[in-house]
């Protein structure tokens, strides 16, 4: 147990005050992971959802605001339950945010309450506190990043050096007149929190106060999220800066940003010091058109390099019209009708395991028979499942590659002469006219339909075919028919990127320009390469001393540089 847990008892519940961050999932403490994996109720504002939710156990009842129903009075965070309980009601009752953390917290239940950045900071975490405390409800606190040291962090904008200057932390909504004179008379670093159009009042009230107007200052918005963007200003010229960025007057005006005041934030030091916004594929909308259950990891990567993916499925994956073929087929793998088993797909390996779970099976049925699999995502899905293959392509990562590792059949070490094949309906023959000219048997078995997906919605197709999207991962040549068949055509300012030729081939047939190609047919080399291509394009811009910008950003119909990745 950790020392920090708190055992509930039948009647009383306990309460952890949690803090989520400035914004990215990945900055959340490993206590605040394990608090997660254990609450039942989730309450917190609809954006921390978003970073937190992942963690928490399944079957958790979350609590979130109701975005039209602030109190006009006191402006207190008004939460909503939208747990499965209260669906059933018309309208759910908005009550506010202690008296809904208390009410979960009865019965003995386990309550996390998580707040932007960290809950000693937040304006209306220590009222719940002390409204848990009356109560004599057992409550913890798990601090989180502050907003104020994790925005600038992540923006490439130091608040200390050698020098040792002293640093001051102002909200902009409760500043009083003294305040700002105090911080203005310092020569000190001033991190701000104000919104975006407020920013240059607050430049102004430093400036009133006696900051000079060259003072150098950042703004971030959207910090720590791949969303982030900084502009660097001095206190006199950010109403200027923001205008002629187009940034102001915008509806978004209202969004919170960090502004970081001081010599420390000039724009000499950002350029070296800004690793975040620098990331290779930075800011860009990238579609990843494949299943739903296959884009997970691919999706993982790509934020890694500072994408922002977009999932949209184009091949639906259901089970066979006639199962009775995979039923005979997996009854005989259990009995010994098999020398081998060779999965070409993650979808295999998913539809023989769900076949293994039906009939109260697991890896064990594996005993005794040779495992082949191509690919690293079908390898770690068998090894996921709790089997090591026997057998993955030492080069091409395909039906080819596998058959030139593939042993000939022999009488004398080989009692059963069979082989295993689960695979699409749409698969080619390829690997079985191998591995019957190696003199195998092979019971070639339709595991799973492919079938193309619904369309995306249309605000998706207009991003496609507008030029919304920066890039395009293309993973098999299906996709690419599908993503046409279902979306349209990518807009000729998209980046196509393409697992390997025969992908390349399909899409350059349907009107395709092909930039990228990943080295080997693997969907975490065909990010790396993409990841490449960006990092090329950055550093060509930078060296030109043009903007760093987005495929989306630049005029339609621009000419682009072919990749020879």
């Amino acid at each position: 147990m950790s020392p920090t847990t708190f055992p509930t008892g039948p009647e009383q519940g306990h309460v952890t005050f949690l803090g989520a961050g400035p914004g990215d999932p990945g900055l959340l403490t490993l206590r605040a992971v394990e608090a997660l994996a254990h609450a039942d109720v989730l309450v917190a504002e609809h954006e921390v959802l978003d970073v937190v939710r992942t963690h928490a156990r399944q079957g958790v009842s979350e609590v979130h605001t109701d975005a039209d129903s602030s109190d006009p009075g006191t402006g207190a965070p008004q939460l909503t339950i939208v747990d499965g309980a209260s669906k059933t009601v018309g309208v759910p009752a908005v009550r506010d945010a202690a008296h809904l953390v208390m009410e979960a917290a009865r019965g003995g239940r386990r309550v996390v309450r998580a707040v932007t950045g960290d809950p000693g900071l937040d304006t209306y975490a220590a009222e719940e506190m002390l409204a848990c405390a009356a109560a004599g409800v057992p409550f913890e606190v798990v601090p989180g990043i502050a907003n104020a040291v994790g925005v600038p962090a992540y923006a490439g904008v130091p608040l200390r050096d050698a020098e040792g200057a002293d640093v001051r932390f102002v909200d902009a909504r409760t500043a009083s007149a003294r305040c700002w004179t105090e911080v203005g008379a310092s020569d000190g670093t001033v991190v701000v929190s104000t919104t975006l159009d407020s920013v240059a009042a607050a430049a102004g009230e430093l400036v009133s106060a006696g900051r000079k107007p060259d003072t150098p200052l950042t703004v971030t918005i959207a910090g720590t999220t791949t969303r982030q963007r900084t502009w660097a200003a001095t206190l006199g010229t950010v109403a200027q800066t923001l205008k002629q960025a187009k940034v102001l007057p915008s509806p978004d005006g209202g969004r919170p940003v960090i502004a970081v005041v001081g010599e420390r934030s000039a724009s000499a030091r950002r350029d070296q010091l800004s690793w975040f916004e620098s990331k290779p594929l930075f800011g860009w909308k990238v579609l990843v058109p494949r299943t739903k259950e296959q884009a997970a990891s691919l999706s993982d990567q790509l934020r890694s390099y500072g994408a922002v993916p977009s999932e949209v499925p184009t091949i639906a994956v259901e089970p066979p019209r006639t199962p009775q073929q995979m039923e005979r087929a997996v009854k005989g793998l259990v009995v010994g009708r098999y020398e081998w088993i060779a999965f070409t797909s993650v979808n295999a390996v998913k539809a023989v395991r769900e076949k293994f779970e039906e009939y109260g099976l697991d890896a064990r049925a594996f005993a005794g028979i040779k495992v082949a699999a191509v690919g690293e995502q079908t390898a770690n899905a068998l090894i996921a499942f709790g089997v090591k293959p026997d057998l993955v392509p030492s080069g091409e990562q395909s039906a080819a590659g596998l058959l030139e590792d593939w042993p000939p059949y022999d009488p004398v070490f080989d009692p059963i002469d069979r082989v295993f094949l689960p695979r699409a309906d749409i698969a080619t023959e390829t690997l079985v006219a191998g591995l019957i000219e190696l003199g195998w048997e092979v019971d070639d078995v339709t595991a799973y339909r492919t079938v193309r997906a619904s369309p995306p919605p249309a605000t998706t197709r207009e991003a496609i075919k507008g030029g919304g999207f920066d890039a395009v991962l293309f993973t098999s040549s299906s996709t690419v028919r599908n993503l046409v068949g279902i979306a349209g055509k990518p807009h000729n300012v998209t980046v196509i990127a393409c697992i390997g030729p025969a992908t390349a081939k399909t899409a350059e047939e349907h009107g395709l320009r092909v930039d990228v190609m990943a080295p080997e047919p693997s969907v975490l080399k065909l990010a790396e390469a993409l990841a490449d291509f960006g990092a090329h394009r950055r550093t060509a811009a930078l060296e030109a001393g043009d903007p760093v910008t987005r495929p989306s950003e630049r005029r339609p119909g621009a000419r682009r540089r072919r990749s020879s990745t």
